[in-house]
């Protein structure tokens, strides 16, 4: 528990929604946190699969005839990076919103601070893992999995493995509002021809299962009791009660992904739509 769990803080372990909903709803948290001092820890998962692109990742990058015969659909992110597969088996999101003011200023400490529950959850589910020892070299830059390995915030398995180790969870930053929010994919599983053939590239699978591992592979848990570890962990971090949405910050989001995180200007070419005040 951290010196944040003297502040008000809800617990969602959420609905299975679709990408741009899923984006939506860290915008809404993040203006709830401001206007109404409601701090989120949540876990997800996204249906349909979802192909979320880095906020400034080319979209010529993307395979979308692929995408489209495969049901995948596509939205941005507003954190950078490269782009990551999500589907409701695979890939364990996570995302955690809290005012600017009440955390470091400098990002490493807050990578920091941020991803003690992450590491915390691997613990507790018998994976060996923790930020990466040493960089490694870009593969693929469009791909967030297959991108250089940052100390910084890149987290890997099995950590006693040095170089060896591969990539298992991948972690983002970005301020709106006055207010910070991370999000980030945890591996469960690997699913390297998605990954893989979402992008227009000619990259082997066995190029994705080289540098990436899964809690499945480490850990050997089913993925029903990873999301309920990953959940209390994040909980006990902060002190956060169970939650949920309120009807009004679903209604926002809903409209919110309408008209941004679900519409090709803004996922083609990062155009930002006017939003109104709440």
């Amino acid at each position: 528990m951290t010196a944040l769990a003297d502040r008000e803080w809800r617990l969602i372990t959420d609905e299975i929604r679709d990408g741009q909903t899923q984006m939506a709803l860290e915008e809404i948290a993040a203006q709830t946190a401001i206007e109404d001092g409601v701090r989120t820890v949540r876990v997800y998962s996204w249906e349909p699969s979802t192909l979320s692109l880095g906020y400034r990742q080319d979209a010529d990058t993307v395979d979308w005839e692929f995408c489209e015969r495969n049901g995948i659909d596509v939205t941005r992110r507003q954190t950078g990076g490269g782009g990551i597969y999500h589907d409701r088996h695979a890939d364990i999101s996570y995302t955690i919103v809290a005012p600017a003011d009440e955390v470091p200023g400098d990002l490493m400490d807050c990578y920091a601070l941020f991803c003690e529950p992450i590491l915390d959850a691997f613990e507790r589910m018998g994976v060996d893992a923790d930020f990466a020892g040493t960089e490694q070299s870009s593969i693929y830059e469009p791909s967030c999995y297959l991108r250089d390995i940052n100390p910084a915030h890149d987290i890997v398995a099995p950590a006693s493995a040095a170089t060896r180790a591969r990539k298992i969870s991948g972690n983002a930053q970005y301020r709106q509002r006055d207010v910070v929010i991370q999000h980030g994919s945890l591996s469960y599983d690997r699913e390297p021809a998605r990954h893989v053939g979402a992008f227009d590239t000619e990259l082997e699978t066995e190029t994705f299962t080289d540098r990436v591992t899964s809690i499945r592979q480490e850990g050997g848990i089913d993925r029903e009791e990873a999301v309920e570890t990953l959940s209390a962990a994040l909980g006990d971090w902060c002190d956060a009660a169970n939650g949920g949405w309120r009807d009004d910050e679903l209604e926002d989001a809903r409209e919110l992904a309408a008209r941004k995180y679900g519409t090709d200007p803004w996922v083609r070419n990062r155009e930002v739509p006017d939003v109104p005040e709440r």
